[in-house]
C-alpha cells in the first residue's frame, strides 16, 4: 500500500521523504523494523519509542510517524511525517491497512466496571442463537468461529484490534463484538470505529492510579465515549452514574434495568437452585412481555441478561433466540458451577477486587447455603487506591457477609500479607502458599455445601 493511502483520514505534515513509498506493514515495536514498514513512535509511560526511530532506520524501516520533533539527521532516507497524537494516527492507519473491516460488519461494544466479560457472552449467545457469525474480543480473549486466542489486554493495541477484524470478515463473521475498556479509549485502541451499538452495565470505582486514571470523575468521562461513538446506546438505568457518564452523548438510548422508567425492566426475580444448578428467572415489561430463564445466578445476572436482551431486541431478533442464548450460556471464570459431587455447588468466580467479591458473596448468601466457604488466591501486584476499593487484593467488607470458612492464599510474602490481613476475622482461615491460576492472576472461588 502506498504511504500515502495509509495516511487517508490522518492529519500530518511531511517533514521529509516521499508519500509515494510503498509499505508493507505497521509498527509500533522497534525489534520488529524491517524494509517495507512504517515504525509509529509512541510516548510510552515507562519510555518513548521515539528514542528508538535511527536504529529502526538503520534496520531498513521506510518511514517514520513521530508526535514531537527528533534529530534528522539521524534518519536519512526515512520519510517522517509529524502527528498530534501517534496512538491516534496508529489506530487509523491499522484501519487503513487491513481495508477497514469494522465497517463491513454489526459493530457492538460492551463497557462498564463490572459484567463486561459475562454480558459480552450473553450477548455472543443470543446471536448465535439467531444465526449470526460472531467474533467476539475481550478479557477471556478472542473467540471466532471455533477458533480461541489468548489477548493481553481486554481491549487489544489498535493494530491488533484491526488484524484481528479483518481474520472476523476473512472468516465470515458478520458481527464483531467487544469489550471496550476505559483504558482503551484513553489510548484510542479503538479510534475510528464506529459503533451500532454501545452497551453500557455499571460504574463503581476502578482502574484508579499510576499508569491509569487520576481521578474517579476521569475514569467515567472515558468510559462515557463510547456513546459519542455508537449509533445506539443500550444502557444501565439504574446505575447512579449513568446521567453523569451519558452527557453529551450522541447517540438514541435504549434502556434497562428494574426501574419503571426503564424501556426493558425486569420484576421480582426467583432465584432457582439444584444440586447442578444455580440460576434466576424473572419477568421482562416495558417494550416487551417476557419470561426470562438465565444459566447464572444472582441480581448481577438480571441485569446482565437484560442488556443482552436489550441488544437483542434493538437488532430485531426473535424471542426464540434470546431465550434460547441466554439459557444456555455459561462464561469461563465468572460463578462458572464445577459439576463434581450432588452433596455440595462448587462455583469459579474472578472476583479480583472489593466490589466484585462482596456482589459474589451477597448472591451466594441469597441462595441459603447450609455452609459458604470461600478459597481466594492472588497473584500479580497488589493496588490500593483511596476508597480501598480496587486493586488485586480480596476487600476489607468481606467480613462483613462473612463466609463461613475461608482458605487463601497469594504468590509472593509481601502479597500474601496483604491476603491474610484483609481476610482478619473470617473464621477458621486456612493460608495456603503460592497460588496458580489459569490466567496468572486472582480467582475466587465460592463453595456452598
Amino acid at each position: 500500500m502506498k504511504l500515502e493511502q495509509l495516511l487517508e483520514g490522518v492529519s500530518y505534515t511531511l517533514v521529509q521523504g516521499s508519500l509515494e513509498l510503498d509499505i508493507e506493514d505497521i509498527i509500533y515495536d522497534s525489534r520488529k523494523a524491517a524494509p517495507g514498514r512504517l515504525f509509529v513512535c509512541i510516548v510510552g509511560t515507562q519510555r518513548d519509542s521515539h528514542d528508538y526511530a535511527a536504529q529502526c532506520v538503520a534496520d531498513g524501516v521506510t518511514a517514520l510517524v513521530v508526535q514531537h520533533d527528533i534529530d534528522l539527521s539521524t534518519v536519512p532516507g526515512a520519510a517522517v511525517l509529524k502527528v498530534e497524537s501517534s496512538r491516534y494516527a496508529l489506530a487509523l492507519m491499522s484501519g487503513n491497512l487491513f481495508g477497514n473491516p469494522s465497517r463491513r460488519m454489526t459493530m457492538i461494544g460492551v463497557t462498564g466496571t463490572k459484567g463486561k466479560t459475562t454480558t459480552t457472552h450473553m450477548i455472543k449467545s443470543v446471536l448465535e442463537a439467531a444465526g449470526r457469525k460472531v467474533g467476539m474480543i475481550g478479557t477471556n480473549g478472542i473467540y471466532f468461529l471455533g477458533h480461541h486466542q489468548e489477548t493481553a489486554n481486554t481491549t487489544p493495541e489498535s493494530y491488533e484490534l484491526q488484524k484481528t477484524f479483518r481474520e472476523f470478515l476473512d472468516a465470515g463473521c458478520d458481527t464483531a463484538l467487544m469489550e471496550v475498556s476505559s483504558q482503551g479509549l484513553m489510548m484510542d485502541r479503538v479510534a475510528g470505529i464506529h459503533y451500532d451499538i454501545g452497551v453500557f452495565t455499571n460504574l463503581s470505582p476502578d482502574h484508579i492510579g499510576p499508569g491509569e486514571h487520576k481521578t474517579f470523575e476521569e475514569y467515567r468521562s472515558w468510559k462515557g465515549q463510547l456513546f459519542k461513538r455508537c449509533t445506539t446506546g443500550v444502557v444501565n438505568i439504574d446505575d447512579e452514574n449513568t446521567e453523569a457518564l451519558l452527557e453529551g452523548h450522541t447517540c438514541k438510548l435504549v434502556t434497562y434495568g428494574c426501574s419503571e422508567k426503564a424501556d426493558y425492566r425486569a420484576g421480582t426475580y426467583q432465584l432457582l437452585r439444584t444440586h447442578d444448578f444455580l440460576g434466576v428467572q424473572f419477568h421482562v415489561s416495558g417494550k416487551d412481555d417476557m419470561d426470562v430463564k438465565v444459566n447464572m445466578p444472582g441480581e448481577f445476572s438480571v441485569y446482565n441478561a437484560l442488556a443482552a436482551l436489550t441488544v437483542g431486541k434493538v437488532l430485531g431478533l426473535p424471542d426464540e433466540a434470546i431465550h434460547e442464548g441466554l439459557g444456555r450460556c455459561v462464561v469461563k471464570g465468572r460463578v462458572e458451577l464445577v459439576p463434581i459431587s450432588r452433596k455440595f455447588t462448587i462455583l469459579l468466580d474472578y472476583a479480583h477486587n472489593e466490589v466484585s467479591t462482596e456482589s459474589l458473596l451477597t448472591t451466594l448468601r441469597a441462595y441459603d447455603p447450609h455452609r459458604l466457604v470461600v478459597v481466594f488466591g492472588c497473584g500479580g501486584r497488589i493496588v490500593r487506591h483511596a476508597a480501598d476499593s480496587g486493586g488485586s487484593a480480596p476487600p476489607r467488607r468481606v467480613e462483613s457477609h462473612r463466609p463461613d470458612r475461608s482458605a487463601h492464599g497469594a504468590d509472593g510474602r509481601q502479597r500474601r500479607g496483604a491476603v491474610y490481613a484483609d481476610f482478619k476475622g473470617v473464621p477458621a482461615a486456612v493460608r495456603c502458599g503460592p497460588v496458580r491460576c489459569e490466567r496468572h492472576q486472582c480467582c475466587g472461588a465460592g463453595h456452598a455445601a
